[in-house]
């Protein structure tokens, strides 16, 4: 068995250890750089989930589109590993994807397509991949001031603003 294969056998133990929904499913659409859709094995109604441990721009800000693009390009029409650990107050699935031993959210941290999630004082389960992004100046950290969704959404509300 290979580092991968090892780490992707300990990621399977640890999520079904502690409760969490584990499928396999078929991306169908991608939203934005951390939202997409799933069509599960299982057979069912697709699901909407969105990738835990990661932000990635709003799909109206700078290097939106960009992070969907690549969420697509890693995911689109690919059958992944899908655990879902918890829900967000807008019902999506918080999960965690693997495809063929990579870690998705990872993969688009490292790359400098998103964000590690901050929480309080922690800098987020991606902090390293985060940090290596920056060092190497890839995607949204190739030009200074590259702005938190949060902050963004902050400062001029959502790219989608609720009907009245």
């Amino acid at each position: 068995m290979n580092h991968r294969d090892c780490v992707f056998a300990f990621l399977l133990f640890s999520i079904s250890a502690h409760g969490t929904e584990l499928m396999t499913a078929r991306v169908t659409h991608v939203t934005d750089g951390d939202t997409l859709w799933v069509q599960p094995d299982s057979g069912g109604s697709p699901l909407k989930l969105r990738l835990e441990g990661i932000d990635a721009p709003e799909i109206c800000q700078t290097g939106g589109e960009a992070s969907r693009n690549a969420l697509s390009t890693l995911t689109i029409h690919r059958t992944l590993t899908v655990s879902t650990r918890s829900y967000d107050d807008y019902g999506r699935g918080l999960a965690r994807l693997i495809y063929q031993g990579q870690d998705v959210g990872a993969e688009m941290v490292r790359s400098g397509q998103a964000w590690s999630y901050r929480w309080r004082n922690s800098l987020g389960p991606y902090a390293l991949e985060e940090q290596a992004a920056r060092h190497d100046r890839k995607g949204l950290f190739s030009q200074a001031g590259a702005q938190l969704p949060r902050e963004f959404r902050q400062q001029h509300g959502s790219c989608f603003p609720r009907k009245p």
